[in-house]
């Protein structure tokens, strides 16, 4: 079987984006996973929210993207602390199974409330005009956008590692979550401290949505499509575990865009096979802790 440089090319630069897209959804998870105990479901419709945050901020107020882009994780994280605050928080010592029922509940409420006043078809988000075009690298054309958002991607993540495991905020954060207690009596605000860390997975979530808008354009069922690979690349990675979601995230869209290749058939089913034999070998996943 002779290869195609070109269409392989091709393939691995869209299982780079769509690694990109696993990776920063697959942190934000694994922030409010590893750190709250709750298995966001509503990930995906939060994702989605951020695209249509930045649609909406340039449409009615005229903000393009590069403000957007900073904007959106913040509107969409002030409404996920304020649905910490005024549910989430009443379900924090419960079984997981609880955490995943109301945060599927809200996923299909907040997809309803889109899909009723905008359908299901796409609407266009226009690539900013600094990133407009491409690079001919001989071997293939490289969309200057794409590009931009495999690297902004890698440093958001790697921005966001350093943030919980190499920085004072994070150790009170992590403290904060494993001895509630004692990081009290210190004088720490520690609810504020758990809304904050919801907040800044669901941020996660919204600016991946920004990033996606002008590729994928704005759908209210954008999150749906999503959210089922993301919770395989997490589980594969290691519940909760933050540099194991980056990693995986990245990883396991290149594996998509290789099968995409070699064996088109499988690659909607590569990522759950993967899992099933991540789950037989190490059921804790690749780098999480065997509790």
């Amino acid at each position: 079987m002779s290869i195609n440089l070109q269409a392989l090319s091709a393939q691995l630069l869209v299982g780079l984006i769509n690694g990109s897209f696993y990776a920063l959804l697959s942190l934000g998870l694994a922030v409010i996973f590893g750190m709250l105990n709750i298995i966001n479901f509503a990930h995906g419709a939060l994702y989605m929210m951020g695209a249509f945050v930045a649609y909406f901020l340039l449409n009615l107020a005229g903000i393009g993207y590069w403000p957007a882009l900073f904007l959106a994780p913040i509107i969409v994280g002030v409404f996920g602390m304020i649905l910490e605050r005024t549910m989430l928080q009443w379900i924090a010592n419960l079984d997981h199974l609880y955490g995943l029922l109301l945060t599927f509940g809200l996923a299909l409420i907040i997809q309803g409330v889109f899909q009723n006043y905008f359908g299901s078809s796409g609407l266009p988000y226009a690539i900013p005009d600094a990133l407009k075009g491409g690079v001919n690298l001989g071997f293939m054309f490289l969309p200057i956008y794409r590009g931009w958002v495999v690297i902004f991607s890698l440093v958001i993540c790697i921005a966001t590692w350093f943030l919980i495991e190499r920085t004072r905020l994070g150790a009170y954060l992590r403290a904060a979550t494993e001895n509630p207690t004692l990081v009290r009596a210190f004088g720490i605000n520690v609810p504020l401290m758990i809304t904050l860390t919801y907040g800044l997975g669901v941020g996660l979530a919204a600016m991946a949505g920004v990033l996606s808008a002008p590729i994928n354009q704005v759908r209210p069922l954008m999150g749906a499509d999503l959210i089922i690979v993301v919770f395989a690349v997490v589980v594969i990675g290691g519940m909760g575990s933050i540099m194991g979601s980056i990693i995986t995230g990245f990883t396991l869209g290149i594996i998509e865009g290789l099968t995409k290749y070699f064996y088109p058939e499988a690659s909607n089913t590569v990522v759950f096979v993967l899992m099933v034999l991540v789950l037989l070998v190490k059921p804790s996943g690749l780098t999480g802790r065997t509790t």
